[in-house]
């Protein structure tokens, strides 16, 4: 006979053990199943504790799916990347399983306020609108915007756009930044990362920004195209985050961060998984946080 699980379970008939569970307790006083009954609908409702995690065995952890090198499904269906580096390590030291869900950038805030997933480790650039609606750890990673183009007509400028198109992703801080800063360059928008990429490689746009650390990378691997702009609007900061009020969670990862850098934790996963792309071109020290201390 199969089974379903108590996530499964709370999504499915949530709304209905609670109804159930009222009307007991109105008729009976109440009993101990019912009472339960209740708190397993409560918990669907709202964020779950470091405690309800650590109880329930398994922590969801939202990712990127398609960005190597930073969070990406290889050939063998596994997450690998430097994000999933950091979630691994948290796993193992919450003491729990990993659930994973791909999320895109502009779900990742969207997944935290509906409670789809505990912490979002999805390469996630820490603005003010963000703050706003989720809560963020301390920074594990500095960023800024990056352009990359073709060689043949390579983008060196904001002004080289004129009478172009540039190709952005829904959600991200590129978005943003191009329609607050330069309203007069014309965006192509897409939802994943890789429709962004092969709009590029299909010509379908001039040019592709977003972080300066993906763009990068992406260049090292695509012969004929060059990130004519590494260094575009302000210096950000990457972090995990949870949903809004989740302290216990959010202070253990903050915990973590602070404790991992006595080990150069994060440093040891840019050797493992961006130096190989970046070679010696990037200096790990101008991307790399330890401590959570810019």
């Amino acid at each position: 006979m199969s089974t379903i699980s108590r996530r499964t379970f709370v999504k499915l008939f949530g709304s209905s053990v609670m109804t159930m569970a009222s009307l007991g307790m109105a008729g009976c006083g109440g009993s101990s199943e019912d009472a339960a009954a209740t708190d397993i609908a409560s918990d669907a409702e709202g964020f779950r504790t470091l405690d309800q995690i650590k109880e329930s065995g398994t922590v969801i952890i939202g990712v990127f799916s398609d960005k190597a090198p930073f969070g990406y499904v290889d050939d063998a269906g596994e997450y690998q990347g430097y994000d999933i580096e950091f979630a691994n390590r948290l796993v193992t030291d919450l003491g729990t399983q990993v659930e994973w869900v791909a999320t895109d950038p502009a779900n990742r805030v969207p997944f935290l306020e509906s409670n789809k997933v505990d912490i979002i480790l999805a390469n996630f650039t820490v603005t003010d609108e963000r703050a706003e609606k989720v809560d963020f750890s301390l920074p594990y990673m500095k960023v800024q915007l990056g352009v990359v183009s073709p060689d043949s007509a390579l983008i060196k400028s904001v002004d080289d756009l004129a009478g172009k198109t540039l190709i952005v992703v829904k959600g991200t801080t590129a978005e943003t930044f191009f329609e607050q800063e330069y309203p007069d360059v014309e965006l192509q928008k897409y939802d994943q990362y890789a429709d962004a990429y092969n709009a590029l490689l299909d010509g379908r746009g001039d040019a592709f920004s977003t972080d300066n650390t993906e763009v990068l990378a992406w260049a090292k691997e695509n012969p004929g195209f060059t990130v004519g702009i590494d260094a575009l609007g302000n210096e950000d900061t990457i972090a995990a985050a949870v949903a809004k009020g989740n302290d216990t969670l959010l202070g253990f990862i903050d915990d973590e961060i602070k404790a991992l850098a006595d080990e150069n934790f994060f440093h040891n996963a840019y050797d493992k998984t961006l130096a190989p792309v970046y070679g010696t071109d990037v200096d790990p020290d101008t991307l790399v946080v330890e401590g959570g201390a810019i």
